[in-house]
């Protein structure tokens, strides 16, 4: 198996390179859930993705956490400064703050996972899912 060189240090690193990492990280936990409930078929893959992985689905996940404080101290540091990073780019298909809130839950999927800190990661993620799915059932 390929061993991923360690990252000195996560929390120096660029809140939009967290923001990076963090977005291929989450985008394979999507992935990985959604063949473990049988979806199979390439386009309904990628549509049931999308309920996950969008910058809206992302930003409410972040706002719905972050009101019933689930978030360490820590945490919210990370998730600020993903917040307030500037991209220097446009959104395509959201609104600028939709996109940062997106932003900042990518950052804090990144640095968790730099940090080795997979219990945290996972359990952030499980909530990410529980979430997306009871929205599907309002």
């Amino acid at each position: 198996m390929l061993h991923l060189e360690d990252i000195p240090n996560p929390k120096q690193v660029n809140s939009l390179a967290l923001a990076y990492i963090g977005d291929a990280i989450y985008e394979v936990y999507v992935r990985h859930h959604l063949l473990s409930k049988g979806n199979v078929r390439p386009n309904q893959l990628h549509k049931l993705a999308t309920k996950y992985v969008s910058a809206k689905a992302q930003a409410t996940i972040l706002h719905e956490l972050s009101k019933a404080d689930y978030f360490s101290e820590e945490e919210m540091a990370i998730i600020r400064r993903g917040r307030n990073a500037k991209s220097g780019t446009v959104p395509k298909n959201t609104d600028v703050q939709t996109y940062r809130y997106s932003t900042a839950f990518e950052a804090l999927i990144g640095y968790l996972h730099l940090e080795k800190n997979a219990d945290r990661l996972a359990e952030i993620i499980q909530s990410s899912f529980e979430l997306i799915q009871n929205e599907g059932r309002k």
